[in-house]
């Protein structure tokens, strides 16, 4: 369960994207000051050593994680090596007589289809029933939760420390005062803040901030915030977004993005405007781009991060690479058939 005093983690990530969810959770452990060892991505799941206190800020901050556990067990797919492994596991370590339980076990992505998943809750809770003496089921709100995740080929079991408390739905872009078919969704804002390591109390600078929602998920982590828009009437609607849920920004301010009015910050997040319905003031989307890499440095100290994001066809981390930004990631995100995003993370050297 634990090594060089580190635990033995494991994170259910959420399915929407194939490395987004792993790399959003190693940027809120480095954001959040966390030593860690990866060991495992697999799909939906990561696999790390880190103290297990990492769990709460993770699944305050993430967007794409689901679930932490404290790993019990690892072992191959196969109903006998399974319940061979839970047997030998340190249960009566976790578990007093007189308490309640609950066994579940997720498959992902049809893994291992021949495996009946209710039958091996019930098999495996049968295990831990006879180990510890004087336990009870509870289904729906036990005192220790086991969670068990299927992938690849490979069986995870482990304690349940924590899940995701959701709540973007409720920040969807049409339940906001404000609201323009050019808006990036909420999860996808909280994860591009995620990604540029951003910190509580940091300033987060957003020159293109159009309806607010990166500056909105940056104040939701106990950011400071700072936006522009060239259009009066983006940035009216972006502040009463802001309102709306409770944020009050350092400042919205009228302005070219390229000549922004701001003083130095602690990290850029931004999603430039592309697409039929966004404008660009007379701009070409390359050009912009251009200047935009050109002014990060003028905006952000060296070693800080800027997270933004591109039309996939622009090659955006090869602008920035020629320009001596350091690119930390990239990450490619398909939106419909019309538009993939770049998301890149690039380093002021």
């Amino acid at each position: 369960m634990s090594s060089e005093g580190r635990d033995r983690l494991f994170f259910l990530l959420s399915g929407e994207h194939p490395t987004l969810p792993h790399a959003e959770l190693e940027a809120i452990l480095e954001a959040e000051g966390f030593s860690f060892r990866p060991l495992s991505r697999l799909a939906q799941l990561s696999e790390l050593e880190c103290d297990r206190s990492c769990c709460r800020p993770v699944l305050e901050r993430a967007s794409m994680v689901r679930a932490c556990c404290l790993e019990l067990l690892r072992c191959p797919a196969d109903e006998e090596a399974m319940l061979g492994s839970v047997g030998e596991a340190p249960l009566r370590e976790l578990l007093r007589p007189g308490q309640s339980f609950r066994v579940r076990i997720r498959r992902v992505r049809g893994s291992c289809p021949g495996l009946d998943i209710m039958g091996l809750e019930k098999e495996i809770g049968s295990i831990i029933y006879g180990a510890v003496g004087g336990l009870k089921v509870d289904l729906r709100s036990p005192d220790v939760d086991f969670l068990g995740v299927l992938t690849e080929g490979w069986f995870f079991f482990g304690l349940k420390l924590g899940e995701a408390r959701g709540g973007f739905g409720a920040r969807r872009p049409s339940r906001r005062p404000f609201f323009h078919p050019t808006a990036m969704m909420p999860k996808l804002a909280r994860c591009m803040v995620n990604l540029a390591r951003a910190r509580p109390g940091e300033l987060i600078l957003d020159p293109f901030c159009g309806t607010g929602s990166i500056l909105v998920e940056a104040g939701l982590l106990g950011c400071r915030i700072l936006g522009s828009d060239i259009s009066p009437r983006m940035a009216f609607g972006c502040l009463l977004n802001l309102r709306f849920l409770g944020l009050e920004p350092d400042g919205i301010v009228v302005a070219d993005a390229l000549a922004p009015p701001f003083p130095e910050g602690d990290r850029v997040v931004t999603d430039p405007p592309y697409g039929r319905s966004a404008s660009t003031a007379g701009r070409s989307t390359r050009g912009l781009y251009e200047d935009l890499l050109a002014l990060i440095p003028e905006l952000l100290p060296p070693g800080k991060m800027a997270c933004l994001a591109a039309p996939s066809d622009l090659c955006v981390a090869d602008m920035a690479r020629d320009m001596g930004l350091g690119p930390v990631e990239a990450h490619y995100y398909f939106v419909h058939s019309g538009l993939t995003r770049e998301l890149l993370v690039v380093r002021v050297p």
